[in-house]
């Protein structure tokens, strides 16, 4: 039912997302949508929280001020802003949570202990920008919200991007951690923070245990270091290292760039892995133009490639491992007797949407853990801004004029 237009500010990684959304009430949906994405100084990850959210809501005011007649506010009226955050917070209500600890390249003390969402409300009014956060969620529960906007049959949502995350839609009588009140709809939206899981059993390597050690938040996040996009490259280039310093891969000297942490982004090995020329241009050019190494032989070419398969398989099997214990706890993974359930996983994240060898691999390891009969009624469907969209709705659902506007 919910009607006009409300905005999203999807941060989550080393880019962030400002997102205008004009819904149109019951049968309407979505009428249009308007986004810029914003890359974020890596200066800034590491410096003050005013210095980050103030550039955010510098950037937040700049797409605003783009807008034309259509978009101006009724007197007395702010803008309402849904706001993905996806970092571990402790979340007290719909629109507030405390930091509890950065991931993914950020490490800004200050700000940990502190409510978010004050922290960007200081910042907007600072810049005398007309804007009230209505809604505070992270990127699944974003992803989640926009996806059953949608298609009622969207019962969790799993991001694969810079990072890694899940959210999915639990029975209240099955949630031990709930002492509140019994809830109307017997539901509650549970986030896993799945990053963080850890397990003797996860299948770590002497390079998983070097890169834990340099990041900055070591022994956290385990499991988004084996599975997700800011990682794979990385392990990707400390196996071509190694080979390297003790096989003499490259020759008599270690190409100096193979050891600059992080040179090799996702995208490369995505590049790389799914180059399907005969000679293997695609991987040459990567090599020349990054690492600095040319005169490769076919035959090494073919060896990087294999590399980089090992390492993304790895990743998509885990987290269609990941995928396959949320079903298990829905009781979504065997048939039921006389039902047809049909299971939709709303899919968000560059990794996810861009690298196909990992997609497939992803799809056919969940395929193979299922079996073929219930395979056929689980559906992995790429929601695309699926977070910010969904915080959008979400910021329109807890609006405060949508009884003045009935």
């Amino acid at each position: 039912n919910e009607k006009g237009l409300f905005y999203a500010l999807d941060l989550g990684g080393t880019n962030f997302r400002v997102l205008r959304l004009h819904l149109g009430g019951k049968g309407r949906g979505i009428v249009s949508k308007q986004f810029e994405e914003v890359s974020i100084p890596r200066s800034l990850m590491t410096g003050t929280s005013d210095a980050l959210f103030d550039f955010i809501v510098a950037e937040l005011a700049k797409f605003v001020a783009q807008e034309g007649m259509d978009f101006e506010l009724r007197p007395g009226r702010q803008r309402e802003l849904g706001f993905t955050f996806s970092f571990p917070v402790l979340q007290s209500s719909i629109s507030s949570g405390t930091l509890v600890r950065w991931t993914k390249g950020f490490s800004i003390e200050e700000t940990v202990g502190r409510d978010v969402v004050a922290e960007l409300t200081k910042a907007m009014e600072k810049q005398g920008l007309n804007m009230r956060v209505s809604a505070f969620v992270n990127d699944p529960v974003g992803t989640l919200a926009g996806g059953r906007f949608t298609n009622n049959d969207v019962v969790a949502a799993v991001i694969l991007g810079t990072g890694s995350n899940a959210a999915y839609v639990e029975r209240a009588h099955a949630i031990p951690k709930w002492h509140g009140l019994s809830l109307k709809s017997g539901e509650m939206v549970i986030n896993t923070e799945w990053g963080n899981f850890m397990s003797s059993h996860l299948p770590l390597t002497e390079y998983d245990h070097e890169l834990d050690a340099e990041t900055l938040h070591p022994g956290e996040q385990i499991y988004e270091k084996v599975t997700s996009g800011m990682y794979l490259g990385e392990i990707v280039r400390k196996v071509l290292r190694r080979m390297a310093e003790e096989a003499a891969f490259f020759g008599d000297t270690v190409p100096p760039k193979l050891k600059v942490p992080f040179i090799l982004g996702t995208p490369i090995i995505s590049a790389m892995h799914q180059d399907t020329s005969p000679d293997l241009k695609v991987v040459a050019n990567h090599l020349k133009d990054i690492l600095e190494i040319s005169n490769t032989s076919l035959k090494m070419r073919k060896v990087i490639v294999e590399v980089c398969y090992i390492v993304a398989t790895r990743g998509a099997r885990l987290s269609a491992a990941g995928i396959l214990s949320i079903l298990k706890k829905m009781g979504r993974d065997t048939m039921r007797e006389g039902e047809k359930q049909k299971t939709v996983i709303a899919m968000d994240g560059g990794l996810y949407e861009h690298y196909t060898e990992y997609r497939n691999c992803l799809e056919n390891t969940l395929n193979e853990l299922l079996g073929k009969e219930v395979s056929e009624t689980v559906v992995l469907e790429l929601a695309n801004d699926g977070s910010g969209i969904g915080a959008a709705i979400l910021a329109a659902c807890h609006s405060k004029y949508l009884e003045t506007d009935e």
